[in-house]
């Protein structure tokens, strides 16, 4: 399922993601997709001062290769469900 995002990300270039992330975990990694596509990432950071958010994001930009800064959360910051945009790396 995780390679149907990764596709759709190539042909259009930007993508949005709807995440519900664990912080706290013992390693940051895909633990699933809900029926509605939420995608549930389980991150190694704790959700206090940004760091499971900045954690999120390198992950998110290692696995579409891409810089971190073409990963934005749109909204969710405080919460576990967030809204992320992914765009293809500028040149």
């Amino acid at each position: 399922m995780w390679e149907k995002f990764k596709k759709q990300f190539q042909q259009d270039g930007e993508i949005y993601l709807r995440i519900k992330a664990h912080p706290n975990s013992p390693k940051t990694d895909i633990n699933g997709v809900l029926e509605d596509e939420t995608i549930k990432i389980n991150i190694s950071a704790v959700a206090e001062k940004n760091k499971a958010n900045i954690e999120l994001i390198k992950f998110l930009a290692k696995e579409f290769g891409v810089d971190k800064n073409s990963v934005t959360i749109i909204s969710g910051k405080a919460d576990r469900v967030k809204l992320i945009k992914i765009t293809m790396n500028q040149e």
